[in-house]
């Protein structure tokens, strides 16, 4: 388990995060969303002790990751997957890593078969490529066969093979009872793969739910509806009160009326349906709907400011070394 405490840290007068708890608890996936700059990274980095908090505190199973006697063992993680040395082969990178915790070879041979990279073992890391890294720093996450586990955009890189291969992965790994704590910013990934959620903004914490109750608390509740009259019965919702589009499938999508009420103005004016059903948003609306006030850097795709952006001399373009620290 992980629990953070009124996790905070400061760099300078920025605050990446502020005032943060929570608790991941074994046996299913928790999915770590947020906003660019939101403080998730910063927050993995305090976990694995990478950092050190201004203020609050973070365990793994009770005790700070330092204190850990051989904390490969309890704790894998994915936070760089470049952060390999160039020069050494994926073997030699999991064994100089197995023999700081004790771990014998054979498990470094299990795990480069897990992953898939048994067949380049011994070629130089830093000729992989992303999803070749990627898949390394899965293999030395789990090198200790540990109960803790943290991947930060663990899919980063993969192609939909490796995607899918993921996230059986994490899913086969909290049916095992392990604590699986994974970031990303794939919506529809984290939606099939996750139970839970721990979201973030701006450093402070915006919801700790299971996904489907997060992705129900979303606005974007809606009521599809299929029938041979579209038109008519279009117009009859909309005299009932709704707000109806019309959709290229040929369906209806229903707002401000409850599916009940929507039957009952179809039965009245004797309108056959095909298809009436409730629908819930997507993840990606939920998390856009509840972060919306969150987001740190904010795009403007108006015409006006597209030409402006490809016309605006390189001088003029300016970035804050404080905001990539805060990330």
């Amino acid at each position: 388990m992980i629990e953070a405490r009124g996790l905070t840290k400061r760099y300078g007068t920025t605050v990446a995060v502020d005032d943060l708890s929570f608790e991941v608890r074994p046996g299913q996936v928790t999915g770590f969303l947020g906003p660019n700059g939101s403080g998730k990274s910063t927050t993995m980095r305090m976990i694995m002790g990478l950092d050190h908090p201004s203020a609050g505190s973070v365990t793994v199973n009770g005790r700070r990751y330092g204190d850990l006697p051989r904390p490969l063992r309890e704790v894998g993680a994915l936070l760089e997957a470049k952060a390999i040395h160039p020069g050494r082969s994926a073997y030699n990178h999991l064994w100089c890593l197995a023999q700081t915790n004790g771990i014998p070879r054979s498990r470094v041979d299990a795990v480069l078969e897990l992953v898939g990279l048994a067949d380049v073992a011994r070629r130089r890391a830093g000729a992989f490529s992303l999803g070749m890294g990627q898949r390394l720093g899965m293999a030395a996450a789990l090198l200790g066969d540990p109960g803790v586990l943290l991947f930060d955009e663990p899919v980063n890189g993969l192609d939909p093979e490796g995607i899918r291969w993921v996230r059986n992965l994490l899913k086969g790994l909290a049916a095992e009872g392990r604590t699986v704590f994974v970031s990303s910013h794939l919506m529809s990934e984290m939606a099939l793969t996750a139970d839970h959620l721990v979201v973030i903004g701006r450093g402070r914490l915006i919801a700790d739910l299971p996904v489907q109750e997060f992705i129900a608390q979303s606005s974007r509740q809606y009521v599809r509806a299929r029938s041979p009259e579209p038109a008519r019965l279009a117009e009859l919702l909309r005299s009932a009160g709704a707000t109806v589009v019309a959709e290229t499938d040929g369906s209806l999508t229903v707002t401000g009326l409850a599916m009940a009420d929507v039957g009952e103005v179809a039965a009245r004016n004797q309108v056959v349906l095909h298809e009436l059903s409730p629908q819930a948003g997507s993840l990606e609306d939920a998390f856009m709907e509840l972060t919306n006030d969150s987001v740190e850097y904010r795009g403007d795709v108006t015409t006006d400011a597209a030409a402006a952006a490809r016309h605006a001399p390189v001088g003029a373009l300016t970035t804050d070394p404080l905001s990539d620290l805060a990330r």
